[in-house]
């Protein structure tokens, strides 16, 4: 089951990689136009005795088939389909992972990583599921899969062990669900922020990289809109899942809170988030403003999940890197 769930995982990154060059193709042939024929002017004749008769106007030949904009939509289409097909393979390798270790695949840092980044899959194809326009915030999707499921294989790949004893606990199912749940809701938020960054650049007149992609992104109101969703959905979740960590810490090591990297930093990152929210409810903050904090607060659950497992000690040491 271990070899399954590791050669599991090699598909969907290959998978992953498929549906981000479908996006890509859609982006390149994004540039068509399609043609429409006007109609030809109606010419007036004057006639013998003065008066003016009007000539019918030419045929109208039928407008050409766009066929760059159809082989676009077809490509994006593909991409979708290579998602999916990535994201199925990337839950069977979870599955496999976790009937290897006969337990959640949460119990270190490369589980977490493969859990959080199906979360933040899963999430987007019901998002696209229920508003098919965003199909072109696929090609950042796809590539953050790509780099964040290659970078949990290639350097955060551990063999299966037992769990630590700490983590035998109910609360290991409660808190770590929901944390995960939460940061893969982070992840798909982060994507149509950064998105209306850009596209509202592009809005305001600014051409230059990586503005050029912009113009074929969606809406910036409604990618704003989108960010906020997921955000605001996400944000309670993560607040549970940190009350639940502090309960499990009380009856694990007799203190809710010690400061601990790991708490510190879901700390500043729940700061940075409803400082986000709070900001996004206030009319007098740009709207810019506002994401330009969410993003920041999903590179504060970067730092979380892999600079404090690489850089720091302590009680939430449990990433299995050397």
């Amino acid at each position: 089951m271990s070899a399954l769930s590791d050669n599991l995982v090699t598909f969907a990154i290959l998978a992953y990689l498929i549906a981000m060059i479908g996006h890509a193709v859609e982006y390149a042939l994004g540039n068509a136009r399609t043609r429409v024929a006007t109609s030809a002017p109606v010419r007036e004749l004057v006639g013998a005795g003065g008066g003016v008769v009007a000539e019918p106007p030419a045929p109208v030949p039928a407008p050409p088939v766009d066929r760059s904009a159809r082989r676009a939509r077809l490509a994006g289409l593909f991409g979708v389909g290579a998602t999916a097909v990535a994201a199925l393979l990337h839950l069977a390798a979870l599955v496999t992972r976790g009937l290897a270790a006969d337990r959640m695949p949460w119990g270190n840092m490369y589980e977490f990583v493969l859990t959080v980044t199906f979360i933040g899959v899963a999430a987007w194809l019901v998002v696209l599921w229920k508003r098919p326009s965003l199909r072109k915030l696929g090609l950042f999707l796809t590539l953050v899969m790509v780099l964040l499921v290659a970078t949990a294989e290639l350097v955060l790949y551990v063999p299966i062990v037992p769990l630590v004893p700490a983590l035998n606990s109910y609360w290991f199912i409660i808190h770590v669900s929901t944390i995960v749940f939460a940061s893969g809701i982070f992840l798909l938020g982060a994507v149509p922020a950064v998105g209306f960054l850009m596209r509202n650049g592009y809005e305001k007149g600014k051409r230059s990289f990586p503005y050029t992609l912009a113009k074929r992104l969606p809406g910036a109101a409604g990618l704003e809109r989108l960010t906020f969703a997921l955000h605001a959905f996400a944000f309670p979740i993560f607040t549970f899942a940190v009350i639940a960590g502090a309960i499990w810490a009380e009856a694990a090591w007799g203190r809710p809170w010690g400061w601990d990297p790991k708490e510190t930093w879901a700390f500043i990152s729940w700061v940075v988030y409803a400082g986000y929210l709070h900001a996004r409810a206030t009319p007098s903050v740009r709207r810019n403003v506002a994401t330009w904090l969410a993003v920041l607060g999903f590179l504060t659950m970067l730092m979380n999940l892999f600079g404090v497992n690489i850089f720091f000690t302590g009680l939430h040491s449990y990433g299995g890197l050397d």
